[in-house]
């Protein structure tokens, strides 16, 4: 064997990676994936569907309920036949996150894992914990989920604003959105590693094709419905004035299923707002999908600042609210029996879809604190198990910001329910609907 020969096989036998997918079931914008591919000659590409998220938690339902586990098996339907049109395979694994990859990577000399930053309390430690486990791999960590990079925020996450007002002031004052990153359109050849049986989970079914007018998980579908929102219906030019709307799907951007799962990255959302205002109108309502990406932005940071506070009854402000837990009411809340015609059709709606309008959303949660006098918490965790698009960030941090232990600085903000009903459904049809 000549000295080339040895060096070529040190090479291969010393650089595989692994790229760790989990919010992020896309192509486009995955800076990770492009560093991996500058570093190793073989590549993995792994999911894994925490058994974590399927068992009943002390609240008394899965975290993951059979809404959100559909989308998540679109998604990653689509990445599959996207990464086999770049000559690659997904590898789909189900049992305990942390095992499941301390497993695959000890048997398998993998020297690299490339996996995007993410803010949430169990994600981080997600992350440590196989850290921890192998020393000796490098860790390739970017920032793909967010419209900024951690290192240009004006402040450090544990000195940022716990109120958005001043947070949005200080980061358009001083940044731009990022440019998303090019898509590597040769990968590296897969590896096919050693896994043990009980980790192995097959897709079932075929992709749906992608609707005009419903969720499919996919960053095909994302994209698709990106672009017809922007170019083909327009309505980014009236979306300040319609995104209030109860159950209409042209009226607000619907994009929240697919960048919570990573289908469609907010750089590219904003890359695209950017491309319309150029070539179709600039005003309000597309400087207010900016706004409400801002929000989300906000949230994804704060989390990380409060860490396990974020899910505390007394909140990130240690603030005991004067609620309680009763399971009979809060059954009826989930059911959709509370006497409270709009906020019942809502929670039909969200038992039904998985999907709830945002001005929805602040109603009901309005309504379990304030008119129900419940714990926020279960309110949260329902939301977690039914919701297509849930956040970490998002969802608990507006809980905690309704339950008055959150970052409102006018605390526990309370809707008159009456006037709610006559303002966005005064001819009773999204009641009529769902009732």
């Amino acid at each position: 064997m000549t000295k080339q020969t040895v060096k070529q096989a040190d090479k291969i036998s010393n650089s595989r990676g692994l790229f760790w997918f989990r919010h992020d079931l896309r192509l486009h914008d995955q800076r990770a994936i492009n560093v991996l591919c500058d570093s190793v000659d073989e590549i993995t590409f792994v999911y894994v569907l925490n058994d974590k998220h399927y068992v009943s938690t002390p609240f008394g339902f899965k975290k993951t309920g059979e809404h959100r586990h559909q989308f998540i098996v679109e998604s990653l339907h689509d990445l599959k036949l996207r990464l086999a049109d770049s000559g690659q395979e997904l590898v789909v694994l189900k049992g305990d996150t942390i095992k499941c990859l301390t497993t695959l990577l000890a048997n398998n000399d993998f020297t690299h894992v490339a996996v995007n930053k993410h803010a949430g309390y169990d994600e981080i430690a997600e992350v440590n914990a196989v850290k921890n486990a192998h020393p000796n791999i490098t860790f390739i960590e970017e920032d793909a989920l967010t419209l900024f990079n951690e290192e240009d925020v004006p402040f450090s996450i544990n000195d940022m604003p716990d109120v958005f007002s001043p947070f949005r002031r200080k980061v358009e004052k001083f940044l731009e959105p990022q440019s998303p990153a090019a898509t590597y359109t040769e990968l590296k050849p897969h590896f096919a590693p050693m896994i043990p049986e009980e980790f192995i989970y097959e897709l079932k079914g075929t992709l749906p094709t992608p609707k005009e007018d419903g969720f499919v998980g996919g960053e095909t579908a994302a994209l698709t419905h990106l672009d017809t929102y922007l170019f083909s219906w327009r309505s980014a030019a009236t979306y300040k004035e319609t995104r209030n709307a109860l159950d209409t799907w042209r009226h607000s951007t619907k994009l929240s299923p697919w960048l919570a799962h990573g289908n469609i990255s907010p750089r590219e959302v904003m890359q695209q707002v950017y491309k319309f205002e150029e070539t179709v109108e600039k005003n309000d309502s597309t400087y207010w999908i900016y706004f409400e990406l801002l929000w989300r932005e906000f949230f994804h940071w704060l989390q990380r600042k409060y860490g396990a506070k974020w899910f505390k009854f007394d909140g990130i402000q240690q603030r005991l609210p004067n609620t309680r837990h009763d399971q009979r009411t809060f059954t009826k809340w989930c059911n959709g029996e509370t006497g409270y015609p709009i906020v019942d059709a809502c929670m039909r709606q969200l038992r039904e879809t998985g999907y709830m309008s945002n001005r929805g959303r602040q109603l009901v949660a309005s309504c379990f604190v304030h008119e129900l006098k419940q714990d926020w918490r279960y309110g949260a965790a329902w939301f977690e198990h039914q919701l297509i698009d849930y956040d970490v960030g998002s969802n608990w941090g507006n809980w905690l910001y309704l339950a008055g232990v959150g970052s409102d600085p006018r605390g526990h903000r309370q809707f008159n329910l009456q006037k709610q009903t006559d303002t966005y459904d005064p001819k009773g049809k999204f009641r009529d609907k769902w009732l």
